[in-house]
């Protein structure tokens, strides 16, 4: 192991004058210099700001399509629960004995149940009778005379559609008037 460290530089190297600043190198003279390092900061400025630019809208993006992602699921999970709706108010149009009020009480607490929670969810019926006919909402199954009502005119409703939002679930099957 040698005894003492050599210096990094010679005596020769310290004697040698640093320059005071990169004009002699570069050529440029200091206001070239700051006005060049302005440009450098706006240029850097206006990158950073696009790229903040872009990162909020990629975010907005994201959180955009998962929520219609979430709605989507939850529309097939809803629409899978409306023929149960179904039967159920079939199950009070039925005609019931004086023996099965209690059964009827029952039916009616769980249909008012399941209709709170798809009005929670935000599905809501579609109001067919009375109204014109219209294919985005309505399925027609058969046209009908029907004196006393418009031609097109929605008669009779044969089983109610529902819209989740704006995205329909299921059409009306409707039957539809003739003059």
């Amino acid at each position: 192991m040698p005894d003492h460290i050599e210096p990094q530089t010679t005596p020769a190297q310290a004697a040698e004058p640093i320059p005071a600043s990169d004009e002699a190198a570069s050529g440029a003279s200091v206001p070239d210099q700051l006005a060049e390092a302005r440009r450098e900061r706006d240029d850097y400025y206006d990158r950073l700001l696009r790229q903040s630019a872009e990162f909020d809208n990629y975010r907005k993006r994201t959180e955009r399509e998962r929520r219609e992602m979430a709605q989507y699921a939850a529309g097939d999970v809803l629409e899978e629960l409306l023929p149960v709706v179904d039967a159920f108010e079939r199950a009070l149009q039925a005609e019931a004995g004086p023996d099965a009020a209690a059964y009827r009480t029952g039916v009616e607490l769980i249909y008012k149940q399941l209709q709170d929670l798809l009005a929670k969810r935000g599905v809501t019926p579609i109001e067919a009778v009375g109204k014109p006919f219209d294919p985005r909402f309505h399925q027609a199954i058969t046209y009908e005379p029907s004196p006393g009502r418009a031609d097109g005119e929605v008669a009779e409703e044969v089983r109610r559609g529902y819209l989740h939002g704006d995205r329909l679930l299921r059409p009306a099957m409707v039957k539809v008037a003739r003059a």
